[in-house]
This record gives structure tokens, C-alpha cells and sequence, in this order.
């Protein structure tokens, strides 16, 4: 499988940070690491919180603190330090934020500036598990966390210290409180029990049983005098908190109770879970006073505001909704929060990025200013790759639900759904002339679809494992497929036969490029490793390694020179694809980096991550490869490495199209435009060029889609030959009309 259940988030420290100008607000682009031009959404939603003085709602995400002005529901401030925010809790005073996250790890920092204070130590380096719950003591001095290694620990708020831990349970321990009065902690575990602790002493004072699954969220009332436990069975349990005896049993969740919180006058539970509805309860009767709906998934977290007239529900439809006590009104959702993301593409103008998402949608954003563009909602499970086609009029995606769909790129209507595999599809990819779609599915099996009317044109099987990444070569002639069996294979497309194996992997293949002009294949790998072929041959021609856990994703620029790579180990990586040498190394996502794709003008790098963000990457500062960028326009003057004739766009197109190239040496440049019969119909005399990248379209060869004469060309494929000095190359285009 592509993606783990149990992921691994990390964070890098920054403080607030003004608002880059241009930048929209939608998404703020506070605490930007260097480098990056945009991040495109808010992480993955945790926890959410009110604030002590009810003024601000708290969010835990993967990528930080974010704080939202509970008068304005707008975003106040991102708090972003350390590593992925799993739980968190206000100090009583509302001055300080305590942390809990993965590696098992727990940070202060202050909850007005956002300056970190302290990291706890005395945590085992053995245990790498997540802190999943952590909590205050109500004078503020203690610190309670909770997690993975079954245990809770103490610890002093003032100066770090680690002052005991607590061991009888037997399974991780997901929900730790203070009592009101702060003499007892109470604590929920994966064992299925509550136990209740002496907070002086840490002496086990009870151990409550009768749950049939784990325990997920424990709560006192207001009073003290109450206990509320959520659980994996379906059910709320209320307890005598000074006896341990079970007072009654709330039922009408169909399925896990993750989240439980009294209101601040003790007279209402709310409980959320993964039936994605909140229900409000009596405590004193376990009558059930409302059902509220709204959520599109499961919901993981609840918390009433300190005067009570309002709560909170946030889910892993990744929004916060804020609610009416009283009546259930919804008041607010507050949005822009993403799903683990599994792919990113450009569109080829570059002018818009689409995001496959875990949670059922591909987003849509604006590649200039970060701002989202749309949603679209119509895969039922999570969507593994997107990808458009080569004139940028339709989009196509696929995912956990075994389905391919075509979407209009312009207003996001939905086209049409294609379901012929039999398990999820992990990768497509559009032919260079837009025709034909290609999927590699868990399924073991590559499909060949029309563009057009969805018709299934053709099957290719060999691979014995689910192909995890398919790519056309940029002349269209052939296709390669990355795979769970260790192989890259290479086929025809034109009859679907199988070319050659490549084998030098030691695991899975989770990704496949080409170079732009089809001579080279790189391949990365479970193995850490990324291997260039070349394609003609099979031969092995280099293997790169610095990455230091599995490489999800690759990526040719433009130009053919530079490789960029993404891996689990969160990192991007650069590499020069002449030598192999490493160029540089990017950090700034928190959690695996499973997708990564250049801009067509070469000028930027989207990433996409399971932290739930895209980062929209500067490469106009290439000083790592010798070039110099002018202005906003796509040439780029310098030390470029190679002549290389890139595909045209739009592609196909009618009746123009943009022919771009790179040029290592100064030189003549001239093109000539053939019909299928091999009689020239256009000569393009581009004229003395320097050494750079042509590739927008003030700067790149144009054709009208005329002939010499002036006249109109038919629709049908034509191709076109660029010179340059002694460099020569032949590529197809299409013309529709």
C-alpha cells in the first residue's frame, strides 16, 4: 500500500512571520520555511480547544498550532514548533501551550507570541511512539501526558522536570484529566479500562472496568463528582468518580465514541465519533437531546467554549464546526484544513496545482498566490494521483475507490467516471498528444483508456504486484510502469507490447519519469534509492542515494538536467542528472513527502505531503545550477547543460500551440513542421538564440497552425524538427479541430 495507517509527523520551529504581499488570505502563509513561495492548506486537523478566557479556538494540526479569533472565526496566528501536534492543552492562565506529538516528545512555548520555552526531557529514546493526550493540572504546575508506551508521566510546567510515571496499564493510553480539584488524574487506555491516579503520589487508586473496547476519551464534570468515558464499543460510560460505580450507559453512536466534554455547568455531555455525527446528552437521565449533522466524516474532537454557549466538532472532513448549545444552530465552518495529500500536478501553464487528497477530493489552487480555486468532491475514498492533460482543458483523477474520473479543468464539472479495475488505482497519466489515458492499479494491471468516450482500449499485464506509477515517454511511443515486484517495465504503446524489464531495485518502484527528450528513466524506490536507465538499452546508468527512507516520488525539470526526488524521510532532494552528484537538500514538511512536480516553466516545485499540505517551492534562485532568471519570464540565461527540444502546448490544440526548447550553447535555431506524409508544411526560422530555457510563451517558437501559404492546416498528428547547431530532434503534436 502507498500510504501506512500509522504515520509519522515531524515540524520545524519558526516564529510568526508577516504575511508574504501577494499571498492570499485564505490559506495565511505565516512561518514560511526558506525557500517556499506558498503553502497550500492548513495540515491535518488533531485537536481543537477553547482558550481559558473563551477568546480564541484552538487547532492542533500536522503542521502547527492554528489559533481563530472566536468573535471573527478568522485565523489569529499559527503556532508552528517542533514536531506534528497530536494533543495539546491551554495552562490555566491561557499564557503557555503544552504539546504532545511524535516522536514522543512534549514543547511549551507561549500562547501569545509563539516563542518556544521548553522541550521535556526524560522521555526513553526506545519509545517512538506518539504523546496522544496531555493536560494541566488546575493550578498550572503539573503536566500530565499520556501515549504509546502505556505509561502517563508527570511533569513540573515550571522547569521540565519529570517527577514520576504512572504503569498498570497494559495497551496505549489515549485520554488523560485532571480532576476539578487536582488530587486525581483519570486515564483511558487501548486495555479497555479507566484507571484513576493519586496526582500527589501517583498510587493506582482504582481501576474501573465494563467497557468491551478501548477506552478513547475520559472526562470529569464540573463538579468532580462525575466520570465520562468514550469508547471504541459505541458507547458513553458515566462512573462515580469517588467510586468507581458505573452510574449508566448512553448509546446511539453506531460506532466508535472518540471524543467526550461537559459543558461548563455539568449539565450536558456532547460526544462526537466516527458515525460523523455530535449528539448531546442529559447526564443526570442519559436522555439523548439532539442529534446534530453536518460533518462528512468521522469526527475526532469536541470542546465547549468556557461560558458555554457555544462548542466545537472538528472531523477528518477536515473542518471545525461551531455550534449553538442551546438549539444546535450551526453558527460557523471554519475551513481550509487538508487530508493527507498523495499527489500533485501542474496544469501545463502552470498557472494552477491539483491536489489528490486521502480525504475523497482533489483541490484545486491558484499556482501564483496559494489561493484554493475549488474543491471537487465524487471519488467515495481517498484520491492517490491527478493528472492533466496536455492542452490543460480536463483533469483526470483516480484513487481507493477503483475509479478514474475526467473533470472539466475550467469550471470543475465532473465529465465522466471509468471503473474497470478491480482494486485502487494508484497512478495515471495523460498521453503527450491528450488521446489516451494509461492506470496502473493494485490490481497488478496497466489500462489504456480513450480520452474521449472512456473506452477501454487495451491491457497490459507481466507485473506481479500492484503497479504503483505509470508514465508516457514524451514522444508517446512508449510507456514505463514502476511496480511492487521490484521491476520497471517498458511497453509499445502503440500495440501494447512488452519492450524490456529493468531490474536493479531491491523493493517496490513507487515512481517512473522520463527525461523530456525519452533518452533516460529514473525510477525511485522503497529501497531509499533512485536508479537513471537508459531507456534504449535497460542499462543501468546511476544510482543516487542520500535519501534515508523509501523515495515516493520523481520528477525531470523541464530541461532534463536536474532530478528532484521526494521521500518518506520528509525531505526533497536535487540531483544533478548528468553526474548524479546531490545538489541540495529542502526540508519543511512535517510527515512523508509522496509527490513532488516542477512547473512547466522550470521556476517553482510543488510538494505534496502527508501533512496534509502542497508547498509551492522558488527556483528562481538556481544558483545551486548556474542560471540566472529574468524577471517573470520563463527564459533563463546561464549554464544550462543540455539542447532539448520539450514537448509542445497547448497539446493538442487548435490553432495555435507553443514550441519550447533549451539551448546549452548559443545557437541558429530554426523548426520545421511536417504533416504524416512526411511533406513539410511550415519552416520556423527562430533565428540566433542564446545559451538558456525558452518556455513561456513570450519566448518560445510559435506556430498559428498555418502552412507557408498562410492557409489553415487540417486536424491530424504532425510533427516537428528543431535545429540547433548540430543538435536535432523530432517530436509529434496533434491538431483537433
Amino acid at each position: 500500500m502507498k500510504k501506512a495507517m500509522f504515520l509519522k509527523f515531524c515540524l520545524l520551529l519558526v516564529s510568526i512571520l508577516c504575511l508574504p504581499p501577494g499571498f492570499a488570505q485564505d490559506i495565511p502563509q505565516w512561518g514560511l520555511p526558506d525557500g517556499v513561495q506558498a503553502r497550500l492548506g492548513k495540515g491535518r486537523i488533531s485537536e481543537i480547544k477553547y482558550s481559558p478566557e473563551g477568546t480564541r479556538l484552538a487547532v492542533a494540526s500536522s503542521i502547527g498550532i492554528w489559533l481563530y479569533d472566536t468573535a471573527t472565526h478568522q485565523v489569529a496566528a499559527l503556532l508552528a514548533g517542533h514536531t506534528y501536534v497530536d494533543s495539546f492543552a491551554f495552562s490555566p492562565d491561557g499564557r503557555t501551550i503544552a504539546c504532545g506529538s511524535w516522536p514522543a516528545s512534549i514543547h511549551l512555548w507561549d500562547a501569545n507570541s509563539g516563542e518556544h520555552l521548553r522541550t521535556f526531557s526524560g522521555i526513553p529514546d526506545a519509545i517512538s511512539d506518539l504523546v496522544v493526550s496531555v493536560a494541566f493540572s488546575p493550578d498550572g504546575g503539573t503536566i500530565a501526558s499520556a501515549g504509546g508506551d502505556s505509561t502517563i508521566r508527570l511533569w513540573d510546567a515550571d522547569t521540565g522536570d519529570h517527577l514520576r510515571t504512572l504503569k498498570k496499564h497494559t495497551g496505549w493510553v489515549y485520554s488523560v484529566t485532571f480532576s476539578p480539584d487536582g488530587r486525581t488524574i483519570a486515564s483511558g487506555s487501548r486495555d479497555k479500562t479507566i484507571r484513576l491516579w493519586d496526582a500527589d503520589t501517583g498510587k493506582l487508586l482504582r481501576t474501573i472496568t465494563g467497557h468491551t473496547n478501548k477506552v478513547n476519551s475520559v472526562a470529569f464534570s464540573p463538579d468532580g463528582r462525575t466520570l465520562a468515558s468514550g469508547s471504541e464499543d459505541a458507547s458513553l460510560r458515566l462512573w462515580d468518580a469517588d467510586t468507581g460505580q458505573h452510574l449508566r450507559t448512553l448509546r446511539g453512536h453506531s460506532n466508535s465514541v472518540y471524543s467526550v466534554a461537559f459543558s461548563p455547568g455539568g449539565r450536558t455531555i456532547v460526544s462526537a465519533g466516527w458515525d460523523t455525527n455530535v449528539r448531546l446528552w442529559n447526564p443526570d437521565t442519559g436522555e439523548l437531546l439532539r442529534m446534530l449533522k453536518g460533518h462528512t466524516n468521522s469526527l475526532k474532537s469536541v470542546a465547549f467554549s468556557p461560558d458555554g454557549g457555544t462548542f466545537a466538532s472538528a472531523g477528518w472532513d477536515q473542518t471545525i464546526r461551531v455550534w449553538n448549545s442551546n438549539n444546535g444552530k450551526h453558527l460557523h465552518t471554519l475551513s481550509g484544513h487538508t487530508g493527507w495529500v498523495n499527489s500533485v500536478a501542474f496544469s501545463p501553464d502552470g498557472n494552477t496545482i491539483a491536489s489528490g487528497n486521502w480525504d475523497a477530493t482533489i483541490r484545486l489552487w491558484n499556482a501564483d498566490n496559494g489561493k484554493p480555486l475549488r474543491t471537487l468532491k465524487g471519488h467515495r475514498f481517498g484520491v492517490y494521483s491527478v493528472a492533466f492533460s496536455p492542452d490543460g482543458s480536463t483533469f483526470a483523477s483516480a484513487g481507493w475507490d477503483a475509479t478514474i474520473r475526467l473533470w472539466n479543468a475550467d469550471n470543475g464539472k465532473h465529465l465522466q467516471a471509468i471503473a474497470t479495475h478491480t482494486d485502487l488505482v494508484y497512478s495515471i497519466a495523460f498521453s503527450p498528444d491528450g488521446r489516451t489515458i494509461a492506470s496502473g492499479s493494485e490490481d497488478a494491471i496497466i489500462r489504456l483508456w480513450n480520452t474521449d468516450n472512456g473506452k477501454h482500449l487495451r491491457t497490459l499485464k507481466g507485473h506481479r504486484f500492484g503497479v504503483y506509477s505509470v508514465a508516457f515517454s514524451p514522444d508517446g511511443s512508449q510507456l514505463a510502469s514502476g511496480s511492487g515486484d521490484k521491476t520497471i517495465r517498458l511497453w509499445n504503446t502503440d500495440n501494447g507490447k512488452h519492450v524490456r524489464t529493468f531490474r536493479g531495485h531491491t523493493d517496490a518502484v513507487r515512481s517512473v519519469a522520463f527525461s523530456p527528450d525519452s533518452l533516460t528513466l529514473a525510477s525511485g524506490s522503497v529501497d531509499t534509492t533512485i536508479l537513471l536507465w537508459d531507456v534504449s538499452t535497460g542499462k543501468h546508468l546511476k544510482r543516487l542515494k542520500e535519501h534515508s527512507n523509501e523515495v515516493e516520488s520523481v520528477a525531470f525539470s523541464p530541461d532534463g538536467s536536474t532530478l528532484a526526488s521526494g521521500s518518506g524521510d520528509k525531505t526533497i532532494r536535487l540531483w544533478d542528472t548528468d553526474n548524479g552528484k546531490h545538489l541540495q537538500m529542502r526540508t519543511a514538511h512535517t510527515s512523508s513527502v509522496v509527490s513532488v512536480a516542477f512547473n512547466p516553466d522550470g521556476r517553482s516545485l510543488a510538494s505534496g505531503s502527508d501533512d496534509g499540505t502542497v508547498l509551492l517551492w522558488d527556483f528562481t534562485d538556481t544558483s545551486a545550477y548556474g542560471v540566472e532568471a529574468l524577471g517573470r519570464r520563463i527564459t533563463t540565461l546561464g549554464n544550462i547543460k543540455r539542447t532539448a527540444l520539450l514537448q509542445n502546448y497547448p497539446n493538442p490544440f487548435n490553432p495555435e500551440t507553443w514550441i519550447p526548447y533549451q539551448l546549452a550553447n548559443d545557437s541558429a535555431v530554426t523548426l520545421s513542421i511536417y504533416d504524416q506524409s512526411g511533406q513539410i508544411v511550415r519552416t520556423l526560422d527562430v533565428g540566433h538564440q542564446k545559451s538558456g530555457v525558452y518556455g513561456d510563451k513570450d519566448s518560445a517558437a510559435y506556430w498559428d497552425g498555418r502552412n507557408q501559404n498562410g492557409e489553415p492546416v487540417t486536424s491530424g498528428t504532425y510533427y516537428y524538427q528543431f535545429r540547433a547547431g548540430d543538435y536535432t530532434a523530432l517530436r509529434r503534436m496533434a491538431i483537433v479541430k
